[in-house]
């Protein structure tokens, strides 16, 4: 991916791989081929939202998939619902026409992807910390903690996703955490394997301010990246927000573009 040629083909197998043939990203939920939209949806804790769009779509095409999916939403009373929208999405103004129709953006986030193997050297970690793998919903209740302590969110909704990921499919999922001497976590990350694709995704590293600065937070990437590469994954994919983009881009990933979560609540 040294070139923009290279980064294009590799954003167009991203759109085709894990985005227009999205698999779901968890027991419980399923996806959905409507219209010229691809969404996931599950319950009300679960990820929903439309993962992918016809890159044909234009203007009248877009709004009237825009109702359909409020009123998917509406119907099944889901307390949200997102669009997540790729910088290079059709129309260009789709963003604006999903604002106008209620949906509400977050932060962007940069789509970063590297290859795999390339990310897999040796774990090195300060004095102390250690990896400890998530198997279980102990495990997964710390790596909430670890995640609330390092973004200010409440971890719930992910612990509900992780432990229920655990327990009923966890063959091609990941979930670890970096623990200090006492057994605190300290950092976490989560990595979902795309069967069928070449992509690996890196989900939702972060580490505790107190120990920022000291090789955690790609300790935890080597680690992911080694488990890839060694069940055959090419690529690695973060959608990485301001703090974790400009280290991932010093370990070698490469920017494809931007991703924004467009977010419908319905009234209360």
């Amino acid at each position: 991916m040294r070139s923009s040629e290279n980064a294009i083909e590799t954003r167009d197998l991203f759109d085709r791989e894990t985005r227009e043939h999205a698999r779901p990203d968890g027991p419980g939920v399923r996806v959905e081929r409507t219209g010229p939209v691809v969404r996931q949806v599950g319950g009300p804790d679960d990820w929903n939202g439309v993962v992918w769009s016809d890159p044909e779509l234009e203007a009248a095409g877009a709004d009237a998939a825009i109702a359909a999916q409020i009123a998917h939403c509406t119907a099944l009373g889901l307390p949200d619902f997102e669009w997540k929208l790729y910088s290079h999405d059709r129309p260009a103004d789709l963003g604006d026409r999903l604002r106008a129709a209620g949906f509400v953006p977050e932060e962007p986030e940069t789509l970063l992807v590297a290859p795999a193997a390339l990310l897999a050297g040796p774990v090195e970690l300060p004095e102390g910390v250690t990896l400890r793998p998530v198997t279980d919903a102990a495990g997964a209740e710390l790596m909430a903690r670890a995640h609330e302590r390092a973004f200010g969110t409440d971890g719930t909704r992910l612990l509900h996703q992780v432990v229920k990921r655990l327990e009923e499919a966890p063959e091609d999922f990941v979930a670890v955490m970096a623990v200090d001497a006492d057994g605190e976590p300290v950092c976490s990350g989560r990595m979902e394997l795309y069967p069928g694709t070449g992509f690996a995704g890196l989900w939702g590293g972060g580490t505790v301010a107190a120990w920022r600065g000291k090789g955690i937070y790609r300790a935890l990437v080597a680690h992911r990246a080694r488990i890839a590469a060694q069940r055959g994954y090419r690529h690695l994919q973060v959608d990485a927000t301001d703090m974790s983009a400009p280290i991932l881009s010093r370990l070698g990933f490469t920017e494809l573009g931007t991703t924004t979560p467009y977010v419908y609540r319905q009234a209360r």
